[in-house]
């Protein structure tokens, strides 16, 4: 079988999965973002019922992921449920599956904008922001950051037309010293890699990343307007 992709940031090396999610070897940790647990049900409490089965989906393709990269932890960087309210609308069923989730792996739950700390409701560890080996951890990026810093919050999607054909694709938003995740919940949509609101956090190149074929392939954004894709091992703002 061949080996993953293996994504160098910040001087660590990270395997990004198709699955949306990025895992940290060293750490045995599974890293996810945006999982908006509980959306549909927010929609249909509003009049736009949807079917109750998102929640069920995400949990389904987590636990999934943390099984099949042997993940003994699970950091969820914000937005892990659509609002504060999730806990008055979510199934017991749900719930179990949360609690027992959290038995497992060590799970970390840490705010968003959406969620706050609700995560806590459900067991796991919650917290404002996480610092490993000199990497901040946290849902939204912040401008005046100067560690490397992973998250989440924004949807990044690669808009490609391969034979003529439009798809877009979740993908990972990185350079030197940030990286931006994907969204893993099963309604989230997802904003273009290269909109203003992406490209602030960055302040020149950056690239889309996306994982294919167990390859990774890596995209100039930014300053590079033109796109060539690269595979295998990738350094990213390198």
């Amino acid at each position: 079988m061949a080996s993953p992709p293996i994504l160098d940031f910040a001087g660590h090396a990270f395997v990004p999965l198709p699955a949306r999610a990025l895992f940290w070897p060293h750490h045995g940790a599974l890293i996810v973002a945006d999982l908006h647990l509980e959306k549909a049900s927010w929609y249909a409490a509003h009049g736009q019922p949807l079917p109750p089965y998102d929640s069920h989906d995400t949990l389904d393709r987590l636990a999934a992921t943390a099984a099949e990269t042997g993940a003994r932890a699970i950091w969820c960087l914000g937005d892990s449920f659509h609002d504060r309210d999730a806990a008055d609308r979510i199934q017991p069923d749900i719930a179990a599956r949360l609690r027992q989730l959290a038995d497992r792996v060590r799970l970390l739950w840490i705010a968003g904008n959406h969620d706050g700390l609700s995560g806590g409701a459900w067991g796991g560890t919650v917290a404002e922001e996480l610092i490993v080996d000199g990497i901040v951890l946290r849902h939204q990026s912040e401008p005046d950051e100067t560690r490397p810093e992973i998250t989440g919050h924004f949807h990044p999607k690669l808009r490609l037309a391969p034979r003529g054909r439009p798809v877009a694709r979740p993908c990972f938003a990185g350079d030197e010293r940030r990286l931006i995740l994907p969204a893993f919940g099963a309604l989230t949509g997802g904003l273009d890699v290269t909109a203003p609101a992406i490209a602030a956090n960055f302040p020149g190149r950056y690239r889309a990343m996306l994982v294919a074929r167990n390859r990774l392939l890596s995209f100039p954004c930014g300053e590079a307007a033109a796109r060539d894709a690269t595979a295998s091992r990738v350094r990213i703002g390198r």
